[in-house]
């Protein structure tokens, strides 16, 4: 279960109670903007405004009135305007629609939404970038297909990480102005009783709500934007499930490289004592699932009959807050793992020498093509030979001496010098570098 009583967390945003509060405050801001280009009073405006803002229109009376209407923006609007003086109560709500209210509460929702992800994500960012300086020298074995592969360095895994953490910052922030959309343009996005003026009160509300007037519109914003919301949570979720599933594979008894920190008193299973399961990274595996299928929901949403229809309403009361929540739920528990995640550099040494050195062919060969052997043929030889090795449990590195196919070619030092891994890392410290500057560079501002 998500803890809704932790600092920082999106849920404080995504309640009912906030929902209120949010098109509350769009109703003080019209009346405010309206008043401020002398489309209504500015007294009737301030009375507005000061009984949006009051705390006196309660969720207990919109309900009240909503049981009789059927509509709960139009029980907002009327709870509102009974606690307007008289000559206030024709302006309330003046030229706006229920989805004014409901769309651009739904922007801030998300606007407030991404001032929680958006630092955990450049956190855990930063977090995976140190991570990878730390062990940009370590080799280990890569792996491809689930098997051996060649000589990497083991930073690079988080620089790997921390380098699509980066970008998902800039991908957030990229989205704003598409996402953040602020629309006041009524019944079916004309501004038809504002007329002329309407856009100019448009462009005054979205900015004192820290949102992006919108474009054009019909009665609604088109759910494209809220489908690119849900996509991009879920391409962050998806992310951290990369991450996530790493770990679970390298906590494997058999690899053995990583553990998820263990807490003291903490079990790891009901019925064997001496288990450490991964569970916080399978949590987030199992959650980016429920994220994901968010995507279907929204994209469905897309196309509405005409100017709209209430066939997107009730799941965007769902996908919008679920999907945020998610996330936001990911992240904490993967920064948790990732900041005192355990790392066995013996084990990771150790298994670099599993396959008795055969890890090293692909270098056995380029120092072979090096020396003139076409690769086929060289591809041949170390093929065979290790093949041998492999049925023989024999050492690569004796093996390759003892070929006479290989060793007319390479002497004893020159072999010798393949088989040590610190040899192998390539351009890993110069990518972890640029990774890590470019990491630096886009989130400590978040930070």
């Amino acid at each position: 279960m998500v803890d809704d009583t932790a600092p920082k967390r999106c849920v404080k945003f995504l309640t009912k109670k906030r929902k209120i509060q949010y098109q509350l405050e769009i109703e003080a801001t019209a009346a405010e903007s309206q008043a401020e280009i002398s489309m209504i009073p500015k007294d009737v405006a301030q009375n507005i405004a000061k009984m949006a803002r009051s705390g006196k229109v309660t969720s207990k009376r919109i309900k009240e009135l909503e049981a009789k209407s059927d509509h709960d923006t139009a029980a907002l609007v009327e709870a509102l305007s009974e606690l307007c003086k008289p000559s206030a109560k024709p302006w309330v709500h003046y030229g706006l629609t229920s989805n004014d209210l409901v769309d651009t509460s739904n922007s801030m929702q998300v606007r407030d939404s991404f001032k929680i992800i958006e630092p955990k994500v450049a956190k855990l960012a930063i977090i995976l970038a140190k991570l990878a300086i730390k062990f940009k020298a370590t080799p280990a074995v890569g792996r491809t297909h689930g098997q051996h592969a060649s000589i990497i360095a083991f930073g690079l895994k988080f620089a790997n990480w921390a380098s699509e953490m980066s970008n998902h910052v800039d991908r957030i922030e990229e989205c704003k102005k598409r996402i953040l959309i602020c629309k006041t343009l009524g019944v079916v996005g004309t501004g038809s009783l504002m007329g002329s003026k309407a856009l100019e009160v448009q462009k005054r509300i979205a900015k004192k709500l820290f949102l992006y007037p919108a474009d054009v519109t019909t009665q609604i914003i088109a759910r494209e934007k809220y489908a690119e919301y849900v996509f991009c949570n879920a391409l962050i979720g998806a992310t951290l499930e990369k991450i996530a599933v790493e770990i679970r594979n390298l906590q494997r008894t058999e690899i053995g490289e990583v553990a998820e920190p263990f807490k003291k008193g903490q079990m790891g299973s009901s019925a064997v004592p001496v288990k450490r399961n991964p569970t916080k990274s399978e949590r987030v595996t199992s959650l980016s699932k429920i994220l994901r299928s968010q995507i279907s929901i929204a994209f469905e949403n897309i196309p509405l009959w005409h100017e709209r229809d209430l066939s997107n309403s009730a799941n965007e009361r769902f996908t919008i807050p679920t999907s945020s929540i998610l996330l936001d739920e990911m992240l904490e528990a993967m920064t948790k793992i990732i900041s005192d995640l355990y790392v066995n550099t013996e084990r990771i040494r150790k298994n670099t020498e599993m396959t008795k050195g055969q890890i090293f062919a692909e270098f056995v060969l380029d120092a072979l093509i090096k020396k003139g052997v076409p690769r086929l043929i060289a591809y041949r030889d170390i093929q065979r030979v290790a093949f041998a090795a492999s049925d023989t449990e024999t050492q690569f590195l004796d093996a390759v001496k003892k070929d006479t196919a290989i060793s007319a070619h390479l002497n004893t030092k020159e072999i010798e010098a393949i088989f040590v891994p610190e040899n192998h890392l390539g351009a890993a410290d110069k990518i972890i570098n640029n990774v890590y500057k470019k990491v630096l560079r886009t989130c400590s501002e978040f930070t």
